[in-house]
């Protein structure tokens, strides 16, 4: 069972992201501030759900938090100031863009930083520990599903429909054949780790 919050007397905001490791496609970023009472018995780590369960939750999520916040970082952002730094400046925006000014942060991971005056936290692996986090992770997962599958419409050779531009073997030959597309990041592309893929 997760735990509600890091800090109990404080409104507590959870922040994720989804889409760093991918090849393709912009990063996006998630702020939540879930009530203090709330539970739902199937909330966890998106990447432990099933896509339907995700989805599901993110309705329930969207209805019931208190205030939520997804925020999208671009490729071409990603290639000026790299994927580190795009995650956090999604999450600033994220944060930012809350209807309500939370009074304790918990972040996903092991890096931050932030020009809010609002306390923080980082945590490794949080997104399985805490439910405003996971509640973050369900909904940056399941926006930039949602994102990938209207991508996969205008460039379907790339198999984003069902790979989200993670690079998986067909991702990865699909860009061997056909190059890349606008919304391929191309400082992941041109890096010897990555060329080492094709």
């Amino acid at each position: 069972m997760l735990e509600t919050t890091f800090q109990t007397k404080l409104i507590e905001a959870g922040c994720d992201e989804a889409g760093r490791g991918c090849l393709a496609g912009s990063v996006f970023a998630a702020a939540v501030i879930l009530p203090p009472d709330f539970h739902h018995p199937l909330l966890n780590d998106s990447k432990q759900m099933t896509e339907r369960r995700r989805n599901e939750l993110r309705q329930i999520i969207e209805r019931e938090a208190l205030a939520w916040s997804v925020q999208e970082v671009t490729a071409e952002r990603i290639d000026q100031i790299n994927i580190l730094n795009a995650s956090i400046e999604g999450m600033n925006l994220a944060l930012k863009a809350l209807s309500i000014k939370p009074e304790f942060i918990v972040i996903d991971g092991n890096r931050f930083k932030t020009d809010l005056d609002i306390p923080y936290q980082t945590i490794v692996k949080g997104d399985g520990k805490y439910a405003n986090i996971a509640a973050a992770s369900v909904l940056a997962k399941t926006h930039r599903d949602e994102y990938m599958m209207r991508l996969a419409e205008e460039y379907p050779m790339y198999g984003w429909a069902k790979n989200k531009g993670y690079p998986t073997r067909e991702h990865r030959l699909a860009i061997r054949e056909h190059g890349l597309s606008p919304y391929h990041r191309l400082t992941f592309n041109s890096s010897p780790e990555q060329l080492e893929l094709f």
